[in-house]
This record gives structure tokens, sequence and C-alpha cells, in this order.
């Protein structure tokens, strides 16, 4: 019988490589044991939630058509409101990603002459096009809705009285990303997106507070919403699909912007008394069943992953220490070959795929070409093990996923392989 070793070295796996990777492993099993404390927290609050707004098989089954009376989609919003705790919430499979759900969020509260401010400095890129940073058709920019940021402070906290000075009588939205997207800042904590947002509402407290919250979910044991958040925003192929959903976002907080914002996705007088769940609802709720200990998986593998490289002396954010307010590593190679040579690994990790070989291209909505490796069984489904990079300085590489953390820490693996079979890194 063969050796958990074995199946490693046959996997195409340097003895000397997984050796290194045992010994860091060794050494994280106390933090494993934390994250899964965090897990069982989030599955137990899961759980009593779906027991709660009595989930049952019949709301398993699909709807088509116009999708009235759709008991399924309505109990799985239900169960999100209450997960998060929210007066309401918006859960649909025809939200195609988590910049569709921002989209249909920002155009649903805002109007011509309203102002957009980021307070944690730029935005996600595919959201520049939406605001209209980037010159985009049909952007909030074409409808009279302005943008303003101000940037973080050198050592990453919020420029207070800069943001004081920006919130004006126009401002209706501040718009709060948590995670750090293609940048190489920290992501925020629960605790310090509530004390911006206290700070905010404290200068001008009708304004309404929105977070992204893409790959944060369930990686503490609260989230924005607990602290004063208005709309929390999410994908459902990122943390809470629990790698089972096949598309959707959801949109969670008060209930009067639940109303305008299912609206805006579907129609007025309509809202979200129409939308077919197509039998997709089993997958969903299943999903967020799941989305705990998946959370926790993709936590364990960046981790891991931070621990691996920084033995070599690159920069990780977070580094190997930090505490974890998303799934995201980003780990700064400073060289084009050594990000491609990452992303080839993880791609041949893939249980998806695994014999393609990912190469940068002008990916539409970024503003220079983007190296993508993911084998997943949702196409683009960065809960699964994917990694991706801007191919420009620094040369940062972005890892995240993994629906089981073995399958993380192979992947990491084999991307230390790849780069030790070009000759790229010296060991």
């Amino acid at each position: 019988m063969n050796t958990l070793k074995d199946y490693y070295l046959n996997l195409g796996i340097d003895e000397r490589v997984y050796d290194l990777g045992e010994s860091i492993e060794e050494n994280l099993r106390e933090r494993f044991e934390a994250i899964d404390r965090v897990a069982e927290y989030n599955q137990i609050k899961v759980l009593s939630a779906m027991q709660k707004a009595g989930f049952a098989e019949a709301h398993l089954s699909g709807t088509t058509g116009y999708g009235y009376n759709d008991s399924g989609r309505e109990a799985l919003e239900q169960i999100y409101a209450e997960v998060f705790h929210t007066e309401d919430a918006l859960v649909r499979q025809q939200i195609t990603c988590g910049t569709h759900a921002l989209s249909v969020a920002l155009s649903a509260v805002l109007r011509p002459g309203d102002e957009i401010l980021s307070p944690v400095g730029k935005v996600y890129d595919t959201l520049e096009g939406v605001i209209g940073v980037r010159e985009e058709k049909g952007s909030l920019a074409e409808f009279g809705i302005a943008f303003k940021q101000v940037d973080l402070l050198e050592d990453g906290s919020f420029d207070l009285e800069a943001i004081k000075n920006a919130v004006n009588e126009k401002t209706k939205l501040i718009e709060i990303q948590r995670s750090k997207g293609y940048d190489t800042r920290h992501t925020l904590s629960c605790k310090e997106i509530g004390e911006l947002i206290t700070f905010v509402k404290s200068v001008k407290p009708d304004v309404i507070c929105m977070v992204d919250n893409c790959y944060g979910e369930f990686v503490e044991t609260v989230e924005p919403s607990d602290l004063g958040a208005d709309l929390v925003v999410g994908s459902l192929i990122k943390n809470p699909g629990g790698g089972l959903a096949p598309i959707g976002g959801y949109i969670c907080g008060k209930r009067d912007l639940i109303e305008l914002c299912a609206i805006r996705l579907t129609t007025p007088g309509l809202a979200k008394e129409v939308g077919a769940s197509l039998g997709v609802t089993r997958q969903l709720s299943q999903g967020l069943f799941l989305a705990p200990t998946v959370t926790a998986a993709a936590l364990k593998g960046a981790i891991f992953a931070a621990n691996l490289y920084e033995h070599f002396g690159f920069k990780t954010v977070p580094n190997g220490t930090e505490e974890r307010f998303d799934i995201i590593q980003a780990v700064e190679f400073g060289k084009p070959e050594l990000i491609e040579a990452f992303c080839e690994g993880i791609q041949a990790a893939a249980p998806v795929d695994s014999f393609v070989k990912p190469i940068p291209w002008d990916m539409p909505g970024y503003d220079c070409p983007v190296i993508m490796a993911a084998g997943a069984f949702v196409s683009g489904a960065s809960i699964e093990l994917s990694a991706d990079a801007p191919m420009k300085e620094p040369y940062a590489v972005y890892f995240q996923g993994g629906l089981t953390y073995p399958h993380a820490k192979y992947g990491i693996l084999m991307s230390l392989q790849k780069m030790v079979e070009k000759g790229l890194l010296v060991w």
C-alpha cells in the first residue's frame, strides 16, 4: 500500500519539497485548531438559522417561469438574513457575480446627484467600470453619480480627518471594500469596519454604509452587518456558496434597502416576488451549510502558503503569523516568471483541467493582462483552489480557496515544485 508521502511523490512533488511542507505544517497545528473553533461556531449558527426557518425537503424543489410563490427561495433568503443578522436578504442565481451584486446595490440606492465615498482607497478593478472611475458604457457616472476616495494612511489605518472632510451633503453611500483586491494592503477586520462605520455615521447619520464582503464571510464569528453595516454584499461562488453554488450573489441588509435592490434586479412592482429558482436551491442551501468548514479549509491553505513562501524570503500579505480576515493570500514575487510558475503549479494540482497551462490574457474589466489558474468544478469559483495575478509591479500573486485543506496544501506544494523545476528558486 502506498504511504501518503508516496502519493505526493507519484503526483510530482519532490521529496525535499514534501519534507519542507511537513515541517511547516507541524508548526501550524495550534493555529489550525483555532480556525476549526471559529468554523464550529459558524456551522452551528448556519444550522440554527436553517432550523429557525423551518427549512424542509419541499423547499429544495425548484420553480420555473415567473417563480411566483417560490417557497425555497423565500426560505433561503430568510436563512441568509438570520445568519447575517439583518432585516432582509436578496439571494439569487440571477445575480451573475460579486461585481453584479455590488452594481445592483449601488444602482438601487443611488440617484443622480448623489456621491459615493470609498474611505479605504481604490475599489476593485471591475467595480471601477461600474462606478465610472474607468470609462464604461452604462456606468454610474453616466447617470450623474459621483465618486470620491480617501486613501488609507501609510500604516494602513483610516485617514479619519480626510474622511470627515470628504463627507458632504451629496454623500449618499460609503463603499467599504473588506478584502484587499489587487492591492497589498491588509484586509479589514469586522472590528475595524465597525469602528469606521461608527465614525462615518457620527459625521453623517443618514449615510448608507455598504460593505463589499467578498472573501470575508465566515472567517470571523461576526460579519460587518453585526457592527453597523446597512448592506453587506457578496458572491455565492466564493465563501458562502461552499463550493456547491453554481452561480449567484447575495445582498443582506435593511428591509427598505433590500426592497430597492430587488426592484433594481427585477422590476418596479414585482421586486422579490419573481425570479424562478430553476432547481438550484438545493445547491445554494447545501453550499451555505458547508460554507463554514470550506472557508476554514481555505484559511488553513492561505496560512500554509504564507509560511512556506516566507521560508524563501518573499513578502506575504498577510504574513505567516498575522490574524486573518479573508481567505486571500498575496505573495510578492517581483518577477513575472515566478508568478507564471506559481499559477502553473496551482493549475497542475487541480481536479479539473490539470493539464492546462495558464497564460496571461487581456481579461475584461482589468487594465493589464491577468493570469488565472482555476481548475474548478464551478467555472471561476474562487472558493475553490485558484490563483490570479495582474502582470504588473510588484508582481504579486493572489492565492485563495481550497474546498479541502489537503487539496490547498498540495496546490501550494506544486506551485513551489514548478519554481524548483524551472530553476527559478535557489534552494
